[in-house]
């Protein structure tokens, strides 16, 4: 098989240069979304911090549709039946309070996929005001037959009694969020990455292209309720929230493997366990990575691992779960992804461990966490991605220049 690797030209995009203060900046908003309590149905503390991020950015402005998934753009900037969009979704898997049986016990619906493993006698902190947290520990699971209840309900003893509403979110009792030093600029260890940091990162590209004046139709869609089967992102679509051209880069934090880990770069998601993304528009994306790092994501048969460029990006199909490209194809879009190598995915922690049963004790949840490198990897992609995403398949190109070079030797 044909082994070659790509260079970058000076007509090609080149790394959107951005200075250690800005990037202070970006982890500081990462830091502070990531640790918002959000859950299917209920991401109105994320809009908060949106709203406010938007006060400051006249150019920048929105439009919601009428399940409340919200698109902000530059206003300025010409308008196209073809816009570039970064998605990403505003919830985390998470309790909401159904009921109170009595002044010491809650009734709780769990929006999201977890193993049952890591529930019985699990603590959790019930947000019931702000900054204001009461604590319960998980009990059990309770069985209903009852169509009108969608999740899994468990009821949890509250530490103290309280007065709690129905509709409060309650998460899991973790430590406080940090960043671990390490060689490769560290690792956040905080409550939700999925899918805050990409939300995070996908201000922090519309910011530097607004900083710049850069003219793309490109454009942020936030979508809910992610975490119980794509809701919001059905919603847009059967809505036609976004024109039927539009090209849909959705934004995700995936497990990490072995073969997908974590400081190893942002990556292109060909595909997950549902589906096959649009070959074209992944293949665009690719050829982006690969122009700015000045080489593939892996080494091809004739280069050393010492040859690999020193801005790192990988090309998987993560196969381990699903995410709203496949929703975005299914309803007639061009659509990829873009995702971050997650560790403790959905706060299970050694879930190695837990789905083969060595786990010694009952299963626990713990922080996600990301690389930072990874974090500023996704918000440079996005950048070169907005500057200049071929309209047409790289690897059609290659093949007609291929053809030009070497049809002869047919006869």
């Amino acid at each position: 098989m044909t082994q070659s690797s790509a260079t970058s030209s000076p007509e090609s995009p080149q790394k959107h240069h951005i200075p250690d203060d800005r990037r202070a900046i970006h982890t500081n908003w990462l830091r502070e979304l990531t640790a918002i309590p959000t859950a299917a149905g209920h991401e109105s503390r994320v809009f908060a911090w949106i709203h406010r991020w938007l006060s400051t950015r006249p150019e920048l402005t929105t439009r919601s549709d009428e399940h409340g998934n919200l698109e902000i753009r530059i206003q300025s900037n010409p308008t196209t039946d073809a816009p570039l969009y970064f998605t990403a979704h505003l919830d985390h898997p998470a309790f909401v309070v159904e009921n109170q049986s009595d002044p010491d016990t809650l009734v709780l619906g769990f929006r999201g996929g977890v193993m049952p493993d890591y529930f019985p006698q699990a603590r959790i902190r019930v947000h019931h005001a702000l900054d204001t947290f009461a604590f319960a520990t998980v009990i059990e699971e309770i069985d209903t037959d009852d169509k009108d209840k969608p999740y899994k309900r468990y009821s949890a003893t509250l530490d103290k009694p309280a007065d709690i509403e129905p509709g409060t979110i309650a998460t899991w009792d973790l430590p406080e969020p940090d960043i671990t030093p390490d060689e490769f600029g560290g690792i956040l260890h905080t409550n939700a990455c999925d899918d805050l940091a990409a939300l995070a990162a996908a201000f922090c590209a519309l910011d530097e292209l607004r900083l710049s004046k850069c003219t793309t139709d490109v454009r942020i869609l936030c979508t809910r309720a992610e975490e119980i089967g794509f809701v919001g992102a059905i919603g847009a679509c059967k809505a036609e929230f976004m024109p039927k051209n539009s090209r849909l880069i959705a934004l995700e934090n995936s497990r990490a493997f072995a073969d997908a880990p974590i400081h190893a770069g942002p990556i292109v998601r060909v595909g997950d366990r549902v589906s096959v993304f649009s070959p074209e528009l992944t293949g665009a994306v690719a050829q982006v990575a690969q122009t700015i790092a000045g080489g593939p994501a892996t080494p091809t048969a004739s280069q050393k691992q010492s040859d690999m460029p020193t801005w790192k990006w990988q090309r998987k199909l993560m196969a381990g779960g699903a995410c709203e490209a496949s929703v975005f194809c299914a309803m007639g879009y061009q659509a990829t992804c873009v995702c971050l190598p997650l560790g403790n995915y959905h706060n299970m922690a050694n879930l190695d461990q837990a789905q083969a049963g060595t786990h010694e004790g009952p299963p626990r949840v713990g922080l996600e966490y990301i690389g930072l490198d990874d974090y500023a990897g996704m918000v440079d992609l996005l950048i070169a991605c907005a500057q200049d995403l071929p309209e047409s398949p790289s690897f059609v190109s290659r093949l007609d220049s291929i053809w030009t070079k070497h049809a002869s030797v047919l006869g």
